[in-house]
C-alpha cells in the first residue's frame, strides 16, 4: 500500500538519526498510525535507552489502541536492559504491525512476530527490507558472521596510488572528500590504522564535524612501536593498541599515556586480525573503519575479512613504479581469486573527487 511505504520511510528516517550511537544495539525507528494520522513516533537513541516501539507507543498514548505500528526491525521478545517490546505492543492494543525486516539476533529471529500473531496482531514483514538491512549493516553483519563489520577506506589518484614514491600522501583528495571521511568516523564505532601510519603521519583519528562523535581508535602494532606521545592515544581512554609483544615496559609506558594495550596471537604479517575483531566484538564494537596503509588493508583482504569499501579517487596521475597502491600483502595469484565486489555506487564529491562505494559479494 502506498501509505504503508510512506510511513515506513518515516520510520527509517527516524532510525537513521541514531546511526553510530546505539551499539551493540541496532538502530530502530517506529511510527504509530491511526485512521490515517500519525499519533506517535520514536527511535532508539542508545543502548539502555527505551526502544523505538516503546517511545512511539508512549507518544501515542490511548490512541495506540487499534492502531498500526510501523517499525524498521522486528520487535524484540526477550529481556535485556529493557523489557520486551512485544509485551508493550500487546498491552497497548495495537491491531497491526508492519516490520521492515526480521531481527537477525538469534534471541529474536521471528519469535517476536510469532508472539504478536498468537496475540491476534496482524503482521506484515518485508516492506523496504533492503533499506532496513543497509541501515543496520553493522548489526546484521555482527549477528550473522559473529564479528564487527569491516569497512576499508582509502584515498588514491586515478592511477591507483595512495602516496608518492617518497611516501608523501597529504593531500591526495580535497577538503570536501576529507569532510566525508569525518562523517564516516562519526557513523562507525571504531577506526583502525597500522603502526606504520602512526609513525609516518601521527594522525589523531578524531571526528572533526560539529556534533560529531569520536570513534574508538584502534592501532595494529605487533612490536609496540607506537610513541607515548602519539596523537592517536588522546586523553579520553578510547585508544586500543593490539600487539603480539609481551614487552612489559613498553606496555606500561603506553598505558600510562592513556592507551589500552591488548595482546593477541602473532602471525607472520603481524597480529591475528580475526582475534582483533573477536575482541572488538566482545567490547560491543559492531563496525570498524580501516584507514590503514596498503599493508593493513592487505591483511584484511588476505584474511577475507572485508565487507565494504570506500575508495576516494582524485583526478590526478601520480606515477612511479614504487608508489604504493591501496592494498598490499601477497595478493591474488590469479584474477579469479580477487575479492568480488558489487552494489557499486559512484558519487562526485564537491571539488572534483569521486567516491566509489562497493559491498563484498558473498558466496560463502
Amino acid at each position: 500500500m502506498p501509505d504503508d511505504r510512506e510511513y515506513m520511510k518515516r520510520a527509517l528516517d527516524l532510525a537513521a538519526r541514531a546511526i553510530g550511537r546505539t551499539s551493540p544495539n541496532p538502530v530502530v525507528g517506529a511510527v504509530v498510525v491511526k485512521d490515517g494520522e500519525v499519533v506517535g513516533e520514536g527511535y532508539h537513541e542508545g543502548a539502555g535507552r527505551p526502544h523505538a516501539e516503546v517511545c512511539a507507543l508512549k507518544a501515542a498514548g490511548e490512541k495506540a489502541h487499534g492502531a498500526t505500528l510501523y517499525v524498521t526491525l522486528e520487535p524484540c521478545c526477550h529481556h535485556g536492559r529493557t523489557p520486551p517490546c512485544t509485551d508493550a505492543i500487546i498491552s497497548a492494543g495495537v491491531k497491526r504491525v508492519v516490520a521492515a525486516m526480521v531481527d537477525p539476533d538469534p534471541r529474536v529471529r521471528g519469535r517476536g512476530l510469532d508472539l504478536l500473531r498468537k496475540a491476534g496482531v496482524d503482521i506484515s514483514v518485508g516492506l523496504l527490507a533492503c533499506k532496513a538491512v543497509e541501515l543496520n549493516e553493522p548489526f546484521v553483519t555482527f549477528k550473522t558472521l559473529g564479528r564487527p563489520m569491516v569497512i576499508l577506506k582509502w584515498a588514491m589518484t586515478l592511477d591507483g596510488k595512495i602516496a608518492s614514491r617518497t611516501g608523501a600522501s597529504r593531500w591526495i583528495t580535497g577538503e570536501e572528500a576529507r569532510r566525508v571521511v569525518h562523517r564516516l568516523r562519526d557513523r562507525y564505532d571504531a577506526v583502525c590504522v597500522g603502526v606504520g601510519t602512526v609513525l609516518a603521519d601521527d594522525p589523531a583519528l578524531t571526528c572533526r564535524i560539529p556534533g560529531g562523535r569520536n570513534p574508538v581508535r584502534v592501532v595494529l602494532d605487533s612490536n609496540l612501536r607506537t610513541p607515548q606521545g602519539a596523537l592517536v592515544i588522546g586523553r579520553d581512554g578510547r585508544c586500543l593498541i593490539f600487539t603480539a609483544s609481551d614487552n612489559r615496559e613498553k606496555r606500561e609506558r603506553l598505558e600510562e599515556a592513556g592507551a589500552t594495550v591488548v595482546r593477541v596471537a602473532p602471525t607472520c604479517a603481524g597480529v591475528d586480525i580475526s582475534e582483533v575483531l573477536a575482541r572488538l566484538g566482545d567490547m560491543g564494537i559492531l563496525s570498524l573503519l580501516v584507514e590503514g596503509g596498503a599493508q593493513v588493508h592487505g591483511s584484511f583482504v588476505a584474511a577475507g575479512l572485508v565487507d565494504r569499501v570506500y575508495a576516494f579517487v582524485s583526478p590526478k596521475l601520480m606515477g612511479g613504479k614504487t608508489a604504493p597502491g591501496p592494498v598490499g600483502g601477497p595478493g591474488a595469484t590469479h584474477p579469479s581469486e580477487a575479492l568480488p565486489l558489487g552494489d557499486i555506487k559512484v558519487v562526485e564529491v564537491e571539488g572534483g573527487d569521486l567516491l566509489i562505494t562497493a559491498r563484498r559479494i558473498r558466496g560463502d
